[in-house]
């Protein structure tokens, strides 16, 4: 079949997920790319490189090709892209796919040229363009094409998009510079601050998981995990133990930037629409909404009801997937005009 190839790319800083048309999520793989730096040959990609961070000899090195949501490296962004939709589709297909891929509702029309590019050189035949906000609600159920108002938080690994949506479309909308990595870097200075202890990203990103909070309750007060890192006073190895109250307090910052941005936004939205989020409340969507306690805090802060998506990670994946059938949403996605941005 001619469209039996199109997918949909959730390019995220952290990771990349693919939607296959009829198959699903077919891959989900870390955004990091390791190259010889000596020969500019790309050693490894996804997973396989991610393993190597921090752990390369000097002539290989493991790099992020984006940064907060957008593209910080065009051409290794364009070799990896190449590397997964091969790995998805094969390596020779007689039809280039179709591919739709998200961006942040802050990506600059330079930025979003960029993401079009590389999808269009790493082999797509057309590339489309849809924002985070949108995808994550059509990934978690939302009929968005109702004239009802509904909130989306997507916290991703760059970046936090917060949108109300009606009819199909964004009314306002905040994009902030904030994701799961600045939660993972503040857990490293807190580390760094408190115990004279460097540890790195993949060992913060550990606690993050295992016992990082948002919100300090009775029955995760008390969970701890062992922590390995250098010793910057004496430069040997050394373990320590972090404690759940002890990341509630490392991650005050970046947490506080995310409630404040949802408020600002709620602050700007029409009001029958504010009075439909009341009613429908707040669906959270992206790897940082399931942050231990974040989903609470944010009720707390908003008095308004808060839910976490149906397997939150996938859901702007699978957003993808779904306006890949319904190609008019795509359309309407790019009208920023009449919108309300903070």
């Amino acid at each position: 079949m001619f469209f039996a190839e199109d997918i949909g790319i959730d390019l995220g800083t952290a990771s990349v997920l693919i939607f296959k048309k009829g198959k699903g999520i077919v891959l989900h793989e870390p955004s990091v790319v390791a190259i010889d730096k000596n020969t500019d040959k790309v050693i490894a990609v996804g997973e396989e490189a991610r393993q190597m961070l921090g752990r390369t000899p000097g002539h290989i090195v493991a790099v992020r090709p984006l940064k907060d949501g957008v593209i910080a490296d065009y051409d290794m962004t364009e070799k990896m892209l190449s590397h997964f939709i091969r790995k998805v589709i094969g390596q020779k297909f007689f039809f280039k796919p179709r591919v739709i891929v998200c961006i942040p509702t802050g990506a600059t029309d330079v930025e979003e040229r960029a993401v079009r590019q590389a999808t269009l050189a790493a082999g797509a035949r057309q590339a489309y363009i849809i924002e985070e906000p949108l995808a994550a609600a059509l990934g978690a159920g939302i009929n968005i094409a109702e004239p009802t108002g509904n909130m989306v938080v997507d916290i991703g690994g760059g970046t936090s998009d917060i949108a109300v949506l009606s009819l199909g479309g964004i009314v306002c909308n905040a994009s902030l510079r904030i994701g799961g990595d600045k939660f993972d870097e503040a857990i490293v200075r807190y580390v760094r601050r408190e115990y004279n202890l460097m540890i790195g990203d993949r060992t913060a990103e550990e606690i993050k998981i295992k016992v990082g909070t948002a919100f300090v309750r009775e029955e995760n007060r008390n969970k701890s995990i062992e922590v390995k890192g250098r010793d910057l006073v004496s430069g040997l190895p050394k373990t320590i133990t972090i404690t759940a109250e002890q990341t509630w307090e490392a991650l005050q910052e970046p947490v506080e930037a995310v409630i404040e941005g949802v408020k600002k936004v709620l602050e700007i939205t029409p009001p029958e629409l504010a009075a439909d989020i009341v009613n429908n409340g707040i669906v959270m969507t992206g790897g940082g909404a399931l942050l231990d306690g974040l989903d609470l805090l944010l009720s707390k802060r908003t008095n308004l009801p808060v839910h976490i998506a149906e397997d939150a990670i996938s859901c702007v994946a699978r957003g993808t997937g779904k306006a890949l059938q319904e190609m008019n949403i795509l359309e309407r996605t790019r009208n920023r005009s009449a919108r309300r941005v903070l």
